[in-house]
C-alpha cells in the first residue's frame, strides 16, 4: 500500500461493510408503503417519539440487560442521537446558576466539551482521573467534597433565582457527571459493578445527574466475554432504579443515552434516552422538540421495522460482533508486532479487563515520545491520521504536551486489511523519531 493512501485510525465511525444496508432499504420501502406507518412518519410525531419504536426498544433493552423488572416504554423517549440528546438534557435539567459544575473522566470523549460549554459551563468542567476501571470514583468523591467546601452556603453565593423558568417537568441538578461506563471512549475501559454502584451513591449524595453514553454496550467480543445474548453488567440507570429501594426523587440520578449510530450508521441520527418516567417526560418537553416534533420521526419508522422482526439484533450478533472481534484481534496483533518492541504498552485481554469490546485501543508511548509530535509526524510523513491524548483532555486543565503519552486507535472504520498497515506506519514514525532524536523538549 502506497503511503499516499491515507489510513485513518482516528475516525470513530462504523465501516460501510458493517452496516445493515439492504435490510434498511427494505425497511424504508415497507414503512413508506404502509399508509398507516408512513402517515405517522411524515408527521411531527408525539413529544416522546414514535411509540412502536419506544416499545420495541424497551423489549430489546429488557432482553439484553435483563434488569430485575422489565423496562416499560414510559421510561424511553426517542432522541436525535446521543450528542443531540446531551444538549437537550442540559437544557432541561441544568441551570447555569444552580448547577455548579460538570465532572468528566480525563481522558474523555472530546466532542462533548463544546456541548457543555454551549450550555453555560465554560471553564466549569472538572477532570477526574481514570484507573483500570475508568472514572476513579474515590477521586470524584474527594473532588466533590472539596468543591462543596469552597462554596458559600446555598443562596449566599448568587442571590439569584434560576436563569431558566420554573416548570413542573424541570429540575436543576447541582452537579452533572458525564461518563461512558462500558468500553469508554477513548480508553476502552469498563466500570465494574461495584464501581457503578459507588458512582450512583455519590450522585445521590451530591444531587448530581449522571449522563451515561451507553452507545458501545452492544459490542462485546466473544474471545473475552462469557455471553453475547445478555450484558454481563447492569447499566447505571438500572442500578439507580433498584439500588436501596430506588431513586431518591421522581427524576432519579441517572439518564442512559443510547444511539443507533455505532450499529446502523453514523447518519442514522436516531437514539433513545432512558430514565425515570418523570425524567423522560421532562426531556420530551425540550423546546426544540415541542416546536420541531419528535427527533428523527421518519427514520424512527425505518429503525422500528428492523427491531420489530429482530433483524437488527441478528445483524449485531452475526455481522458486527464477529467483525469487531476480528478487527480487535488484528489491531492488537499488529500492535504487539510493530509497537510493543518499541516500548509501546496498552491494556488488552481478560487479565486487565473484565470485558472487551467497543471501537478503540488506547496505547501509551514510552518516554521521551509525546503524542502530539507523533501524530503530526504520522500525518505529515506517512498520511496516517491518529487521535492524540491532548484532544481528549478536559478543557481548563493544564495539559503538558511533553507528558502526554497516549494515542487512540479506532479499529472499526478502516477496512480490515488496512489496520495492520496503519499500525506499521506508526511503528515507522516511532523509529524515525528515535533515530533522528527529534523529540520536543
Amino acid at each position: 500500500m502506497s503511503r499516499s493512501d491515507q489510513v485513518n485510525l482516528f475516525r470513530g465511525w462504523p465501516s460501510a461493510d458493517l452496516l445493515p444496508t439492504e435490510r434498511l432499504k427494505k425497511a424504508a420501502v415497507d414503512a413508506l408503503s404502509d399508509p398507516v406507518v408512513s402517515a405517522e412518519g411524515y408527521g411531527y410525531g408525539p413529544d416522546e417519539g414514535y411509540l412502536p419504536l419506544r416499545e420495541n426498544i424497551a423489549r430489546w433493552l429488557t432482553d439484553f440487560y435483563a434488569p430485575v423488572q422489565p423496562i416499560d416504554s414510559n421510561r424511553i423517549c426517542i432522541t436525535g442521537g446521543a450528542s443531540q440528546n446531551l444538549a437537550c438534557i442540559l437544557q432541561v435539567f441544568t441551570d447555569p446558576i444552580q448547577t455548579k459544575h460538570v465532572w468528566l473522566a480525563n481522558p474523555t470523549y472530546h466532542l462533548v466539551f463544546q456541548i457543555f460549554e454551549d450550555a453555560g459551563f465554560y471553564q466549569r468542567l472538572g477532570e477526574i482521573p481514570e484507573d483500570e476501571e475508568g472514572l476513579d470514583v474515590n477521586a470524584l468523591a474527594l473532588a466533590l467534597e472539596a468543591f462543596e467546601k469552597k462554596l458559600p452556603a446555598d443562596n449566599e453565593d448568587t442571590g439569584h433565582e434560576n436563569i431558566k423558568s420554573p416548570k413542573p417537568h424541570r429540575k436543576s441538578y447541582r452537579h452533572v457527571i458525564y461518563c461512558v461506563p462500558t468500553f469508554s471512549n477513548p480508553s476502552n475501559k469498563t466500570m465494574s459493578i461495584s464501581r457503578r454502584e459507588s458512582l450512583v451513591k455519590i450522585a445521590r449524595k451530591y444531587d448530581a445527574l449522571i449522563v451515561c453514553d451507553d452507545v458501545y454496550d452492544f459490542l462485546p467480543y466473544p474471545e473475552f466475554n462469557n455471553s453475547l445474548a445478555q450484558s454481563s453488567l447492569p447499566r447505571l440507570v438500572d442500578i439507580d432504579r433498584f439500588l436501596n429501594r430506588g431513586p431518591r426523587d421522581r427524576f432519579g440520578n441517572v439518564v442512559s443515552n443510547g444511539s443507533f449510530s455505532k450499529i446502523i450508521g453514523a447518519g442514522c441520527r436516531v437514539g433513545w434516552a432512558e430514565g425515570t418516567g418523570d425524567l423522560v417526560y421532562g426531556l420530551s418537553q425540550t423546546g426544540s422538540t415541542r416546536s420541531g416534533g419528535s427527533p428523527s420521526q421518519l427514520m424512527s419508522t425505518f429503525v422500528n421495522e428492523i427491531l420489530e422482526d429482530k433483524s437488527l439484533q441478528r445483524h449485531i450478533a452475526d455481522t458486527i460482533i464477529p467483525a469487531g472481534s476480528r478487527r480487535y484481534a488484528l489491531m492488537t496483533s499488529a500492535i504487539n508486532e510493530h509497537l510493543v518492541p518499541l516500548g509501546v504498552t496498552f491494556l488488552a485481554g481478560s487479565e486487565h479487563y473484565s470485558v472487551i469490546g467497543g471501537y478503540y485501543v488506547w496505547i501509551e508511548l514510552p518516554v521521551p515520545f509525546n503524542a502530539a509530535q507523533v501524530c503530526k509526524v504520522a500525518l505529515d510523513h506517512y498520511n496516517l491520521v491518529l487521535g492524540k491524548e491532548g484532544l481528549f483532555t478536559v478543557p481548563g486543565t493544564t495539559p503538558q504536551e511533553d507528558r502526554q503519552q497516549h494515542i487512540r486507535l479506532c479499529f472499526m472504520w478502516e477496512a480490515e486489511e488496512r489496520l495492520a498497515e496503519g499500525v506499521k506506519r506508526l511503528g515507522f514514525v516511532l523509529r524515525m523519531l528515535r533515530e533522528n532524536a527529534t523529540f520536543e523538549k
